[in-house]
């Protein structure tokens, strides 16, 4: 049988990352290949981005470009999948007719019968269009094909039931979900086994994972138990689901790695209140408070939303205060973008685009001042990194991270991938510590 090759694009969030591992994995029991570049490949893949506007302007042209590659090639086959392909599949095979799939993020298992039965008829929309979204999918059974590193992600749970205004996840995602703690732990041994010793657990609201009674924390403890895991850790949190036993669970467990990442959105409480984020200004810092009363040295990151619908300048305002008195390491900060579905898109007071942006500049600037301050915090002091590849800048040098999710730079001197390592800080510039091995 003729080895075929394939070639996935990846935009968006660690989710996506996971579904584009089990996407190969799907065809690789097809006899297909990876390759590096879509030019050599015999079927080409975008898994897409819906969370912000310019993300799906980037795929569409990007789309134009894999174009050439079927024109030349007419048996070259193109698919969309993920959250895009779920929102906008009549303008993908309306406008890009030289798409073969779309598949929404619940579709993958039928991926393999879609590739064998597709017939190249363009009219045939049963044989192109799978974007229906599940009540119980979540990929039991089925194992990514990842790539050789140090970390793996592994998906616990799909969708989301909160429903923020500003959100398109509910609507190309669904509802939330859970796998069973068996079925995530049997993963985990798995890739233990091929060399992967960080587990990253995912969902859009991570600790909101219940199965048969069991919660998050539970899970964690499930994850800490398989032998061979060096570190663990999870990603979204939503702050209404962060509880003691949460906490208490970081704080006695050594292999789940001291940095919670947590999303607050905005400083003003009205603004939180419009964005249904379900909670105020007042509670996101208690629960700040007891993170730091449970774990004192603990990393804490985050997501920052500037220029939502009617955000006036004394709530930004509210926003910078709240940056000032967290000291966040580190945060992802972004312009409001209407999205379809959402409530917040029939908001008609709009912030003005270059209001927007100076806000953004405004946060980007202070959370730049407040990460290299932290970071300075450090020098003299003793940490543990795990040693994940060579240095951007010189392969006489090794990248790691420290528990709380901070990047460190060392000389080599004879470590190996995935050692843990024990460091004196003794440097900090820009995003990046520097390190010195301890005697």
């Amino acid at each position: 049988m003729k080895q075929r090759k394939f070639y996935i694009e990846t935009y968006g969030c660690q989710m996506n990352e996971y579904d584009s591992e089990l996407v190969a994995g799907i065809l690789e029991k097809q006899n297909y290949n990876p390759v590096d570049k879509f030019e050599d490949a015999d079927a080409i893949f975008v898994n897409t981005c819906a969370i912000r506007e310019g993300a799906e302007h980037r795929v569409l042209s990007r789309l134009g470009q894999f174009k050439t590659r079927k024109e030349t090639n007419p048996d070259t086959v193109i698919g969309v999948l993920g959250c895009m392909a779920q929102n906008l599949k009549e303008k993908i095979t309306s406008e890009h007719q030289f798409v073969d799939f779309v598949l929404g993020p619940d579709a993958y298992r039928n991926l393999d019968t879609m590739m064998e039965e597709y017939n190249h008829d363009e009219d045939d929309e049963d044989k192109r269009i799978n974007t229906r979204l599940s009540r119980h999918e979540v990929y039991d059974g089925m194992f990514p094909s990842r790539k050789e590193g140090i970390n793996a992600w592994i998906a616990i749970m799909r969708g989301c039931d909160k429903f923020c205004t500003f959100c398109i996840v509910p609507y190309t995602r669904g509802r939330e979900r859970s796998r069973s703690i068996a079925s995530i732990t049997q993963e985990v041994k798995r890739v233990v086994e091929q060399g992967f010793v960080e587990i990253t657990l995912l969902g859009q609201n991570v600790n909101s994972y219940r199965y048969e009674g069991k919660a998050f924390p539970e899970l964690l403890e499930a994850v800490a138990s398989v032998d061979g895991v060096k570190r663990i850790r999870y990603t979204s949190p939503h702050p209404q689901d962060i509880d003691d036993h949460l906490l208490q669970v970081m704080r006695d467990n050594p292999k789940v790695c001291n940095h919670i990442h947590l999303p607050v959105q905005s400083g003003s409480t009205e603004v939180l209140e419009r964005m249904n984020r379900t909670y105020t200004r007042a509670q996101y810092l208690n629960l700040v408070e007891k993170i730091f009363q449970y774990l004192p040295n603990v990393g804490l990151t985050t997501d920052i939303i500037v220029g939502f619908p009617g955000e006036t300048d004394e709530q930004f305002q509210e926003t910078v205060s709240l940056m000032e008195q967290v000291e966040y390491d580190s945060a992802f900060m972004f312009k409001y973008s209407a999205r379809p579905y959402t409530k917040a898109i029939e908001f008609d007071d709009t912030v003005p685009e270059e209001i927007k942006q100076e806000r953004l500049q405004t946060i980007i600037k202070l959370q730049n001042e407040m990460t290299l301050k932290n970071n300075r915090k450090l020098i003299g002091q003793s940490v543990n990194v795990l040693v994940e590849k060579d240095s951007k800048k010189s392969d006489r040098q090794w990248m790691g991270r420290t528990d709380e999710n901070r990047i460190v730079i060392f000389n080599k001197n004879g470590e190996a991938q995935r050692d843990i390592v024990p460091l004196r800080i003794t440097d900090a510039q820009g995003v990046s510590l520097f390190g010195e091995q301890l005697n």
